[in-house]
C-alpha cells in the first residue's frame, strides 16, 4: 500500500519510511525539505495521490505555547481535509503516553488539540502513545538546567528505543484503524533524576543533578506515574542500559 509519512524525514519519520519499505510498502517521506507543507499546504494533494494511510510523526519547530498550538492546529487540520480528498482510508499520529496528564504544559495542550482535531474528523484513525525515547534523555536534562543545575522530580519513567517507537508506529500503519489510543512503552522503569544523573555521568557531562519534588516538566508539574503507560501498553525489547552502552 502506499503511506505517506509526514514528517518523514525526521528521526522516528525516516526509520518508520525504512522499516514500511522493507515490508514491500510504498512509502513516501512528506516534509518541508522535500517540498510538503502541511502549515501552508504545498505539496499536499500531489503527495496524498492515491495514498492509503497517512501517518503524522511530525513536530513544531517551536515550543513556544501559541506557536505550538497554532503548528498542531493548522497542520492537523489541512492533513484531514486533503486527506478526505484524497480517499485516505486511516490516519496514523504518533502523541506522548500522560498528554492528558500534562496540561498545564502548552506543548501537551497543543498535543490534545490535535488528538481531538483527528478524533472529531470522522477520519478512522489510530493515535499511538509512546513515552519518551532513549535519545530525548539529553533534551530532558537541557529543559532542566539552570547554570549547572538540573533540576528534576523524583518521578517514575519509562523510555523507549526510538526503533521500536517507529515499529510500533509502522504496525499500527499497515494494521485495522483502531479508532482509539495505542501505548508503547520500554521494558524498564526508571526514576527520572536518578536516569538523567546516570545519562550524564556516562557523557562525562558536568551537570549536577538536583532532585526536586516541584521541578517542571514542560512546563508542567508531575506527579509519580505521570509519565508512565497504563496496564495494557505494548511492551518494547530494547533496554535503556544496552543502548546507552552502545552509544560511545
Amino acid at each position: 500500500m502506499k503511506v505517506v509519512v509526514i514528517g518523514g524525514t525526521g528521526l522516528i519519520g525516516s526509520k518508520l519510511v525504512g522499516k514500511l519499505g522493507e515490508h514491500g510498502h510504498e512509502a513516501v517521506a512528506a516534509a518541508p525539505n522535500t517540498g510538503v507543507n502541511t502549515l501552508t499546504g504545498e505539496g499536499l494533494a500531489e503527495a496524498l495521490e492515491g495514498a492509503s494511510v497517512v501517518v503524522d510523526v511530525s513536530n513544531s519547530p517551536s515550543f513556544e505555547d501559541d506557536a505550538v498550538m497554532e503548528f498542531f492546529r493548522t497542520s492537523t487540520a489541512n492533513l484531514l481535509k486533503a486527506e478526505a480528498d484524497a480517499g485516505v482510508t486511516h490516519h496514523v499520529a504518533l502523541s506522548v503516553v500522560g498528554t492528558e496528564r500534562l496540561q498545564e504544559s502548552g506543548y501537551f495542550r497543543a498535543k490534545q488539540a490535535q488528538e481531538k482535531l483527528i478524533k472529531d474528523s470522522g477520519m478512522p484513525y489510530s493515535i499511538v502513545h509512546a513515552t519518551q525515547f532513549f535519545e530525548f534523555m539529553k533534551g530532558i536534562a537541557d529543559m532542566s538546567t539552570e547554570g549547572d543545575t538540573v533540576r528534576l522530580a523524583p518521578v517514575k519513567i519509562q523510555p523507549i528505543y526510538s526503533d521500536d517507537v517507529a515499529a510500533a508506529v509502522g504496525r499500527a500503519a499497515v494494521g485495522t484503524p483502531v479508532n482509539g489510543v495505542v501505548e508503547v512503552a520500554g521494558p524498564d522503569t526508571f526514576q527520572l533524576d536518578e536516569l538523567i544523573r546516570k545519562g550524564l555521568a556516562a557523557k562525562n557531562d558536568p551537570r549536577t543533578v538536583v532532585t526536586d519534588p516541584h521541578a517542571p516538566y514542560s512546563g508542567a508539574e508531575l506527579q509519580e506515574t505521570t509519565l508512565l503507560p497504563g496496564p495494557d501498553a505494548r511492551i518494547a525489547e530494547t533496554r535503556f542500559t544496552d543502548w546507552l552502552a552502545q552509544q560511545g
